[in-house]
């Protein structure tokens, strides 16, 4: 189904790739604007952004010399911890003056370790250098008993927060190095997994009453959260897209229809944030989606399960030519949930759930910068790091052409996650090598 009162004769806006290149080339190769002095302990975070954007964009070759890119590995390197797991930045290591008694404020950080282990990947690295056995067993202390993860160890106590943003980003660290396999990945060397059980099921319990997915039990869903939610479950092979009943406790979420409805319901086309509620649509035609017709065509979702070939158009319709994506209820559109949204839904296997081409137009008309490249987080916005690589990550799951297809659940391109197997490959030879030997 088309959207209402679109103008098809219009050519669709494109992705300006050069300015946008250039953008991310700006940002690896020279100082960041001062705004980004807070974020100096975020670094490896920042790093990530640049080197994976510029994948998406099929530029990290050409955009970066072989010796800067050896440069970025040689300096994500730099950053792990003797003890397992990576830091965020180089700032905290002690060197030759590192002892007991300030080990607590060098620790390894569980968000830094996923992004910094995504980063080698796309960098092309083999992982030999990767402190892979302290690795894992560092993962495993930093698991509550309740089953959440935290985001450092700090004189033995695991520190941070609940929310499934670690629980996320724990889930891709044992992703990348034990496999994909749960039952043979668990008997490497002989160190424990992580609680899967536990970490499932402080998950299902944050779904709340209107669908979504929060950060703690009866607090508010947000789009974020159910991304984080969604993706630890999927990198877990725990994700439940209809295939088991929601009494299966061994599965995520506990209501995927809930799920399902509460994330269609985040395309809007209420855009300003500045602006009255219905100061944006004077005179315009508005619709109100009809709760039983969505219920009507989430059962037909769910009896065809997921749809086997993305169509660029929703089986939603929306008054308007362009809509983006919220993050909660009565919010406004913003960049970064057109990922967070949309990404959920291709997760669970419904892509047709909402419509792409409006997507693509918000974010290519709406957010895209025309001169400096990248996108900001709301119309007329100035470029960031965090928007602008989520909006490139939004529109490759929106259909665009001028952008790497991406995966899902691990936002960096499918290119990426395909080098995977044969890590773990060249893993499994060694084991048994190793058997052999003994």
């Amino acid at each position: 189904m088309t959207l209402e009162g679109r103008n098809d004769g219009l050519p669709e806006p494109r992705l300006e790739k050069a300015r946008h290149v250039k953008y991310w080339t700006r940002c690896i190769k020279t100082f960041l604007p001062h705004q980004y002095t807070g974020n100096d302990s975020n670094r490896m975070y920042l790093a990530f952004l640049m080197v994976s954007a510029l994948d998406l964009l099929d530029a990290l070759y050409t955009a970066c010399s072989e010796d800067e890119r050896c440069g970025f590995i040689d300096w994500i390197y730099h950053c792990q911890h003797p003890d397992g797991g990576f830091r965020m930045w180089p700032g905290t290591d002690f060197g030759e003056r590192a002892n007991a008694s300030n080990a607590k404020w060098d620790p390894a950080n569980v968000p830094a370790t996923y992004f910094a282990l995504s980063s080698l990947l796309i960098l092309g690295d083999d992982f030999k250098r990767v402190r892979r056995k302290q690795t894992l067993q560092w993962l495993r202390r930093v698991q509550r008993p309740d089953g959440s993860f935290g985001e450092i160890l700090m004189d033995g106590r695991v520190e941070g927060g609940r929310d499934p943003r670690a629980g996320y980003c724990a889930a891709g660290v044992r992703h990348f190095l034990r496999g994909a396999n749960e039952d043979a990945s668990h008997k490497y060397d002989g160190i424990e997994d992580i609680n899967i059980d536990d970490l499932v099921r402080c998950i299902r319990i944050c779904q709340v009453f209107d669908g979504g997915i929060a950060d703690e039990p009866f607090h508010e869903p947000h789009a974020g959260y159910t991304f984080c939610s969604l993706g630890c479950l999927s990198l877990m092979d725990r994700l439940n897209t209809g295939k088991h009943p929601s009494t299966d406790e061994s599965h995520g979420p506990s209501d995927v229809q809930e799920v399902i409805r509460w994330l269609v319901h985040r395309q809007t086309n209420l855009l300003d944030p500045d602006a009255a509620l219905d100061s944006e649509f004077v005179g315009a035609k508005t619709a109100k989606l009809d709760p039983l017709e969505v219920d009507k065509l989430l059962m037909q979702a769910s009896d065809a399960q997921a749809v086997s070939k993305p169509s660029s158009s929703s089986v939603f319709a929306i008054n308007t030519e362009c809509a983006g994506m919220n993050g909660r209820t009565n919010k406004v559109a913003d960049t970064c949930y057109a990922w967070w949204s949309g990404a959920s839904l291709h997760m669970l296997g419904q892509p047709n759930l909402y419509d792409q081409t409006a997507v693509r137009k918000y974010l290519l008309e709406k957010t895209q910068h025309p001169v400096l490249g990248g996108f900001g987080k709301f119309p007329g916005d100035l470029p960031d790091l965090y928007h602008s690589y989520l909006g490139l990550a939004a529109l490759s799951l929106a259909g665009s052409d001028e952008v790497k297809e991406v995966d899902a659940s691990m936002c960096v391109s499918k290119d990426v996650r395909a080098r995977l197997p044969e890590l773990w490959e060249a893993w499994d030879v060694e084991n048994r090598a190793d058997d052999a030997s003994t």
